[in-house]
Parts: structure tokens; C-alpha cells; sequence
């Protein structure tokens, strides 16, 4: 009886010792994580136009304000973040909690097909969502740094008529346009136009050559219907009168 305790107490041991050494090291992994994540979502946020740096570095709010850039409601991302963390857990005994942590998940990924589409990034990109934990650090990477410039003015969102649509107004994070609307006048992805300034002749294009001078007229000459006024001196040459 003895040796069988004994033999329990150092299983214990052993587990708690191990415990104590993988520890230190998931929380050195998340901590990484955090930082890698949010100095993307950071150079993201630039592109976008979004104000404030400190947003990207909050978390949760972060994934809310990423929503917002990608046409989704940022409450919809909220609920979708605290049913999967609640729930999953909760849950995971039955053998149904994967169903709740894949809410978060699909969130992302919805919004990140709206903001792929802004910075011109093809569909197939989310793939890498596939990869866990390590494909949404790639598509964040890809997003952030590459040379692709941010154009709002993309094909409607599928979701534009139903609850999942953003309607929400943040001080300092851009409004995205209606989706499908023409871009205002200078806006980038505007068509290029030109308009004369009120009153004015219209200036020619940065560039271009000034168009030619139109033809003068050339001299009208006297009509043979309007003779000269002057008349002929007389027979003896003494002028008439």
C-alpha cells in the first residue's frame, strides 16, 4: 500500500513539474503572438486611414475596429469573440465547443475577404485561415506590408442588406462608403475628369501641347458695288468742286 501512494505522489510530481516548465513557454508563445499581431493589424490601420495607433495594441477592440474596415457590423465581431471564448468553453465536455470557437473565426475571415477585396488581394488568400493559429499571422503579413493601396471602393458586400452590414460611426476610423457607390471627385479610384474653372478659358492638360492658334482672316476687299468716293478731275484739270 505504500509504494502504490508513493508511486501516485511522484506521478503528480512529475506532471506538476512538467506543467511548470510548459508553462512559462505558452506564455512566452502568447505574448509573442500578442505582439506580432498587433504591430500588423498597426501598419493595416495606416493603410486604411484609421487614427490612433494605440487602437491596434487594444485587443478584442482591435478585431472590432478590423470589422468595421472590412464592411462587418463590429458588434457582430464583439458577440462572435464572447459566444466562441463562453460557450467553447463551456461546452468543450459535450464535444460541441469547436462549433463556438469557429464564430470568431468565421467573423475574421469575413472581414478579412472585405479588406483582401480593398487591397486588391484575390479570394483564394484565405486559404491560409486554414492553417491554425499561424495562417491568420500570414494573411496579416501579406496585408500589412504589401505595396497595395487601400481602395474602398469595392464590389457590394453580400451581406449589405442583412444584420451582419456595419452601420456604426467611430471618430477617427473612416467610414467605408456604400458598397458599389462612385467614388467622389478626387477620391482615389475616382475616374480621372477634367472641368474648366468657372469663367475661363479651359487649360490644357499637365503635359500637353497648347492647341493651335486659329487662322487670321484674311483682307476683305473692296467691293465692286462701292465705288471711290473720290471723284475724277475735270476735262481741263481743274478740280471739281
Amino acid at each position: 500500500m505504500p509504494d502504490y501512494y508513493d508511486g501516485g505522489g511522484a506521478g503528480a510530481g512529475a506532471i506538476l513539474a512538467l506543467f511548470l516548465v510548459i508553462l512559462p513557454i505558452i506564455l512566452i508563445l502568447a505574448l509573442a503572438g500578442y505582439l506580432i499581431s498587433s504591430f500588423f493589424f498597426m501598419k493595416l490601420f495606416e493603410k486604411a486611414g484609421v487614427q490612433g495607433k494605440w487602437r491596434a495594441w487594444v485587443p478584442v477592440y482591435r478585431e472590432m475596429v478590423f470589422a468595421k474596415l472590412g464592411d462587418l457590423s463590429p458588434w457582430v465581431m464583439l458577440g462572435a469573440i464572447l459566444i466562441g471564448s463562453i460557450l467553447g468553453s463551456s461546452t468543450s465536455a459535450f464535444g460541441i465547443g469547436f462549433i463556438f470557437y469557429l464564430l470568431p473565426i468565421a467573423a475574421l475571415v469575413m472581414a478579412s475577404y472585405r479588406v483582401g477585396l480593398k487591397l486588391g488581394k484575390d479570394w483564394p488568400l484565405l486559404l491560409l485561415y486554414l492553417i491554425p493559429t499561424l495562417g491568420q499571422f500570414i494573411w496579416l503579413g501579406i496585408a500589412a506590408f504589401s505595396h497595395s493601396r487601400w481602395n474602398p471602393h469595392v464590389a457590394p458586400s453580400p451581406w449589405r442588406t442583412s444584420f451582419l452590414r456595419d452601420t456604426t460611426v467611430w471618430q477617427g476610423i473612416p467610414a467605408q462608403p456604400d458598397a458599389g457607390a462612385a467614388p467622389a471627385a478626387g477620391a482615389y479610384g475616382a475616374p480621372d475628369t477634367y472641368a474648366p474653372p468657372a469663367g475661363g478659358a479651359p487649360l490644357s492638360p499637365a503635359g500637353a501641347y497648347p492647341p493651335p492658334a486659329a487662322p487670321a482672316a484674311p483682307p476683305v476687299p473692296p467691293s465692286a458695288s462701292h465705288p471711290p468716293t473720290t471723284e475724277p478731275p475735270a476735262p481741263d484739270g481743274t478740280p471739281r468742286p
